[in-house]
C-alpha cells in the first residue's frame, strides 16, 4: 500500500436536534476534512456521487473547493455515474478541474450503482436506453467522453467562427484541454469482466465496495483475481504507462477508550456480507475494527489491500469534521506505516511499480 485517503457518502439530512446535517453544513465538513488530511499527510480525498439522494451529487464544485484550499491532496471520485452526465460538459468541467488542482485528480467513473429514482436519468434528459441499468448509455457517453478529454474534434467550426482562429470547417476541441487527464481516469469495476475492460483500455481501476459476484471465496481474495485479471489485460494490451488500483475498505483503530465505545465490533459484524444487488448475488467487503496490531496483521492478510497501491478509507463523514480527523490520524500513526505508508509530503502517487 502505498497510498491512503478517505471516500466519503456525503451523508446529510435528519433531524439537526439529532445531529442531522444540513447539505451546507456536509459541504463545508468534507472540505475541512480534506484540508486537516492533507495536513496529515493523507493521500486522497474521494467523494461518492449519488442523485436524488441526501448525498454528495454533482462533485464538481466541491472538488473545486478542496483542490483550491488544499496543496498536496489528490482529490477525487468513487464514482461519477455516466448515466446522468453530458459528456463534452463533463470533459469540460474534468479539465479544468485538472488544471485547477494541478494533476491531483482521481476521478472514478462508471456505469453508477442503484439510484432512488427509476431511471432517474431520463429526468436529467438522457433517454433512449434498452437497458433497465442504464449500461448502455452509460458507456457510449464514457467512450465520447474519454475521445473528448484526448483532444478529438468534437464539433465543426462554423463558416466564420465567433472568437476563434480556427479555419471554417476545421475540428474544434473542447477546451480548456488537459493533456496528461487521461492518465486520472478511473474506471469503477463491480466484476471481474468489467475490471479486464478496464485494463483493454489503459485506465486505472478502482475496485467497488462490492463485487456483483459471489463465488464463497473472501471479499478480499475475489478482488484479488480482480486486480490481477486488470494487470494481466493492461499488459497485454500494450499499455506502456503505469496503471493504478484502489480498493476500499472500513477500518476503525482503536487507540482509546472512546474509539472502543464508538467502534467496537459486536459478534459477527466482522464478516463478508453477501446480498443482491441489481438482481446479482453479491459480496460486500468487511468493516476491520480493533486494535493497531490487530489491524496491520488483518490488513496484510487481505489480498486485495495488498495488491492495490492505494487504499480507501470509507469514513462516517456525518459524524463530523474532529472524528473523523481522528479517525485518520489513528490510521496515519498506528497503522499506514506498517502497511508500506510514508506521509504524502509532494503530492499524490503517479503509478504503481507492480
Amino acid at each position: 500500500m502505498r497510498a491512503f485517503g478517505f471516500l466519503s457518502f456525503g451523508h446529510y439530512g435528519g433531524s439537526p436536534a439529532q445531529g442531522g446535517l444540513s447539505a451546507r453544513q456536509m459541504l463545508h465538513d468534507a472540505i475541512d476534512i480534506s484540508v486537516g488530511a492533507d495536513e496529515l499527510g493523507v493521500n486522497g480525498a474521494y467523494f461518492r456521487v449519488h442523485h436524488f439522494a441526501q448525498q454528495s451529487a454533482s462533485p464538481m464544485p466541491l472538488l473545486s473547493a478542496v483542490a483550491a484550499r488544499t496543496q498536496r491532496i489528490e482529490v477525487g471520485t468513487g464514482v461519477i455515474d455516466m448515466r446522468y452526465e453530458n459528456p463534452l460538459y463533463f470533459a469540460e468541467e474534468a479539465a479544468a478541474l485538472d488544471l485547477i488542482a494541478d494533476g491531483r485528480v482521481a476521478l472514478g467513473v462508471s456505469r453508477g450503482s442503484p439510484e432512488p429514482a427509476d431511471r432517474g436519468w431520463e429526468s436529467f434528459g438522457y433517454t433512449g436506453s434498452t437497458d433497465p441499468r442504464g449500461a448502455d448509455i452509460a458507456r457510449e457517453k464514457f467512450d465520447v467522453f474519454l475521445r473528448a478529454i484526448q483532444g478529438e474534434g468534437m464539433a465543426r467550426a462554423a463558416e466564420r467562427p465567433y472568437m476563434s482562429p480556427a479555419a471554417p470547417g476545421s475540428d474544434l476541441r473542447i477546451e480548456p484541454h488537459s493533456p496528461e487527464l487521461i492518465r486520472r481516469i478511473w474506471w469503477g469495476a463491480g466484476s471481474r469482466d468489467s475490471a479486464e475492460s478496464t485494463g483493454r483500455q489503459g485506465l486505472n481501476l478502482m475496485s467497488s465496495t462490492l463485487l456483483t459476484e459471489a463465488t464463497g471465496a473472501s471479499f478480499g481474495d475475489l478482488q484479488a483475481e480482480q486486480i490481477e485479471r486488470y494487470r494481466t489485460a493492461f499488459r497485454e494490451a500494450g499499455h506502456t504507462h503505469a496503471p493504478r488500483v484502489s480498493v476500499s475498505r472500513s477500518v476503525f483503530p482503536i487507540v482509546t477508550a472512546q474509539d472502543r465505545m464508538l467502534f467496537g465490533m459486536r459478534p459477527g459484524e466482522d464478516a463478508d456480507q453477501i446480498g443482491i444487488i441489481d438482481g446479482h448475488r453479491s459480496t460486500f467487503g468487511r468493516t476491520y475494527a480493533g486494535e493497531p496490531d490487530q489491524l496491520i496483521e488483518q490488513l496484510k492478510a487481505d489480498a486485495a489491500v495488498q495488491a492495490a497501491d492505494t487504499l480507501m478509507l470509507t469514513i462516517p463523514s456525518q459524524a463530523g469534521v474532529d472524528l473523523n480527523l481522528h479517525i485518520l490520524q489513528n490510521f496515519a500513526e498506528h497503522v499506514a506505516p506498517a502497511l508500506g505508508w510514508k506521509p504524502n509530503t509532494e503530492g499524490p502517487v503517479l503509478g504503481d511499480t507492480a
